[in-house]
């Protein structure tokens, strides 16, 4: 519950959404029992992001919970409501963990440019980073080869002018083996980019280097991997939204019919939550209460009717919308200081063009983290991050874009500012949704 990191409940799933058993049965079914004898007041199902794995996890949902805790005043709302507050709180594992900055290492271009063999120490690193950039996008022999291809050239030049041959073909064999769609905006997580060329990925992320002055670095020539595993695991975050999550909802609304439920996303955890709203269930579903996109990874057009560049498709998930899945308000968050979704979601779309853009004009490719949830068919009000001591005026339905550049900005390595977001003003944006009025037929229905 929160304020109290020991309560809260956590359920694993696999790469393809499936429920990771716990002592040989789903912990899911045990949830659900516990729900159906305490009846929570409130269910918050968290979902985390890009790159965790599970002591990251506990560590996020402790550090969430804890911001949580940190709004004693919206706790207080909480619990002065008709019927009081009982919460529960369940956190979503999903593998998402990809190589990380301690594989990429601390040096402005990853690997040693001076070297044919690696030094005393290096071929761990190498081995690993090897091993586990295999291991995340599902390791065929196919995938190992191209990986393997790629980092043998970076040992030998980590920043040439233009990719070599072989590491060119290396990373189209990877693209085509990773299955990933290129069906523009408005497909699924995951398909919707443009056609992979490793070469303008390459380039872009070298001028994007520049342009930052070498403090932080993308790789060098493993920057394209990079980006390919971001992508892959955007696919991923879907797959186990519309399929594990979106049911371990509809158990949990089964088992505690008078509960509101909130949903709240980090980066890729947004299309978790998104996907397990808008995905597989019973006809009929009970729709959550609220929706906290924090930092998302995915599409600013994802909830809109038309997309512009692509006006006979609605985005991906406007049924979510449309179909009043959402019966509270939706707050989403957004931060230049982010440079995972301001750099590399575009970069992973495939267009130079798409990095860079008009003040005054919304680009094809870009984060809700960095412009928040956009297009026709949609109401959105404008707002900053506000103190824990100021109340917000959420409306049901309404998407609420956050400006948060004052409060998440703190960066940390090649991501920027991106998980920087277990702070009171974050979470009491979330409480603020949780606590909005509910729809005057929800009123009525209650």
């Amino acid at each position: 519950m929160p304020g109290r990191a020991d309560r809260y409940h956590l359920v694993a799933f696999d790469a393809a959404g499936n429920e990771r058993p716990e002592a040989g049965s789903p912990y899911s079914r045990e949830l659900a029992a516990l729900l159906a004898r305490e009846a929570p007041t409130d269910v918050f199902v968290l979902s985390h992001g890009w790159n965790g794995d599970m002591p990251a996890a506990r560590r996020q949902y402790g550090a969430w919970i804890a911001a949580m805790a940190e709004c004693p005043e919206d706790r207080a709302a909480a619990e002065a409501r008709p019927g009081g507050f009982c919460p529960a709180v369940v956190g979503i594992h999903w593998p998402s963990k990809a190589w990380g900055d301690e594989d990429l290492g601390s040096t402005s271009h990853a690997l040693p440019a001076d070297v044919s063999t690696p030094e005393a120490g290096q071929g761990d690193g190498v081995t690993r980073l090897l091993n586990s950039s295999a291991t995340a996008l599902g390791d065929t022999p196919i995938i190992r080869d191209s990986v393997c291809t790629i980092v043998d050239s970076a040992l030998d030049d980590p920043v040439p002018v233009a990719l070599p041959a072989r590491v060119r073909e290396a990373y189209q064999q990877l693209d085509a083996e990773l299955g990933l769609g290129a069906a523009g905006e408005g497909a699924s997580p995951g398909d919707d980019r443009a056609s992979f060329d490793p070469e303008a990925v390459y380039q872009a992320c070298l001028v994007e280097e520049l342009a930052s002055f070498g403090g932080t670095s993308l790789g060098g020539l493993l920057a394209p991997l990079r980006v390919l595993t971001f992508w892959h695991m955007k696919r991923r975050a879907r797959d186990v939204g519309v399929a594990g999550v979106a049911t371990l909802l509809t158990r949990l609304q089964d088992a505690a019919p008078g509960a509101r439920f909130h949903l709240m996303g980090h980066s890729f955890g947004c299309i978790v939550v998104s996907s397990a709203v808008a995905g597989r269930g019973p006809a009929g579903r009970r729709p959550v209460f609220s929706l906290a996109l924090v930092q998302g990874a995915m599409s600013l057009w994802s909830f809109c009717s038309t997309i512009p560049s692509a006006p006979e498709r609605p985005g991906y998930f406007h049924r979510v919308l449309a179909d009043g899945l959402i019966t509270g308000p939706i707050v989403v968050t957004t931060s230049v200081h982010d440079r995972a979704v301001r750099t590399f979601y575009p970069l992973g779309a495939g267009s130079r063009s798409q990095v860079d853009y008009l003040p005054d004009q919304l680009p094809t490719y870009g984060a809700i983290g960095t412009f928040g949830v956009r297009g026709p068919g949609i109401e959105v009000v404008d707002d900053d991050l506000r103190p824990i001591d100021e109340p917000y005026d959420l409306e049901p339905g309404v998407v609420h874009d956050l400006r948060g550049d004052d409060v998440i900005r703190d960066s940390a390595g090649v991501m920027g500012a991106h998980s920087d977001i277990t702070k009171p003003p974050v979470a009491h944006a979330v409480w603020q949704a949780a606590l909005a009025a509910p729809p005057p037929w929800a009123r009525c229905r209650d």
